[in-house]
């Protein structure tokens, strides 16, 4: 039965993802918005802002330190999961489709959404990480304040930047007869969300099954936090950027990463810094070194060679499976 529901909500979540990229280009069409636009806020938002409730949920309104616990890891683990396992994926996706597509094998991307997003997003966490160390709350409220208006900024100069959405688009799926050039906005807007409701209960679905599996092994709570939620409920949705690089719109897939990877280091960090102590220990620091030090040396190649290596994208994943021993390590 457990493998019977895992497989379910994979396949939900799966034709979630399907209708929502399919929806959101869509959307950046009719309103004429750049590959960043599309990519990095309406996608990345779209599929993270669901997440941000289990935190929200956890610390508010559960009872004791455990709760804190797991509020602090599914924090601290989305932006880790992004940086090293969704990027893995990404770089999996495109030896695959190079191989049983011919597409090109290295991303075709536009390095400056990508690189933009990558130097927001290590400037936000890492100031993050830094006040969990110091430990002050004056600092800690200051900072949350500057979260959110630092990604306000990025939102504006995102919103801003240059880029169309090339390629071809399938016609909308809730639109089988549409005018000749575009759909009709309301069944844009209702294929966006119901593919949202989609993603979402099927995501529940598979939260409740690797919970089981979490238990049955007894981790920490703060060790399921930090692992097991975000792979349950941010890397499904990432699934969109496997089905944008199938698809050839590099810029949209990866965006979708690192424009959550933005979001997920602002305001469910801005909850943590207002809502909890926010003193990391030690596993959360090592997690954290790890997501910045995958996000730093794609950043680095990015503006050495202006462009993205699939060999990068591939070489996150060790700074994930190097975490993932430690954690376990330690929790035995």
């Amino acid at each position: 039965m457990t493998a019977f529901i895992l497989a379910i909500s994979l396949v939900i979540i799966l034709a979630g993802c399907e209708g929502f990229t399919n929806g959101v280009e869509w959307f950046g069409k009719k309103h004429g918005l750049g590959e960043g636009a599309v990519g990095s806020v309406l996608a990345a938002v779209g599929t993270a802002l669901p997440e941000t409730i289990i935190p929200l949920v956890a610390i508010i309104f559960g009872a004791g330190e455990a709760s804190k616990e797991i509020g602090v890891g599914a924090i601290l683990g989305a932006p880790f999961m992004l940086s090293t396992l969704a990027m893995f994926v990404s770089g999996a996706a495109l030896v695959i489709f190079h191989f049983t597509r011919g597409r090109p094998l290295d991303p075709q991307v536009n390095q400056k959404i990508i690189g933009r997003d990558l130097t927001f997003f290590l400037i936000f966490y890492l100031a993050a990480i830094i006040a969990g160390v110091l430990n002050f709350k004056v600092i800690d409220v200051i900072l949350a304040g500057a979260l959110f208006v630092g990604y306000g900024i990025y939102v504006y100069v995102t919103l801003r930047t240059e880029g169309d959405l090339d390629g071809h688009t399938r016609p909308l799926y809730l639109a089988s007869s549409h005018p000749p050039n575009f759909p009709h906005l309301r069944w844009i807007l209702v294929q966006i969300i119901l593919s949202l409701g989609a993603i979402v209960f099927g995501a529940h679905l598979f939260v409740g099954v690797v919970q089981e599996v979490a238990d049955f092994f007894g981790l920490p709570a703060l060790v399921i936090s930090m692992l097991i939620t975000p792979i349950a409920t941010e890397l499904p949705e990432k699934f969109n950027s496997v089905l944008w690089i199938r698809g050839r719109k590099d810029t949209l897939a990866l965006g979708n990463i690192t424009g959550a990877m933005v979001f997920q280091s602002t305001f469910p960090v801005s909850v943590g810094l207002l809502l909890t102590p926010w003193h990391l220990n030690t596993v959360s620091l090592v997690s954290a070194a790890a997501a910045l030090g995958s996000g730093f040396l794609i950043t680095i190649w990015i503006r050495l060679k202006k462009t993205i290596a699939w060999w990068m994208l591939l070489m996150s994943g060790l700074f994930y499976a190097a975490f993932v021993t430690y954690a376990l390590a330690f929790s035995i």
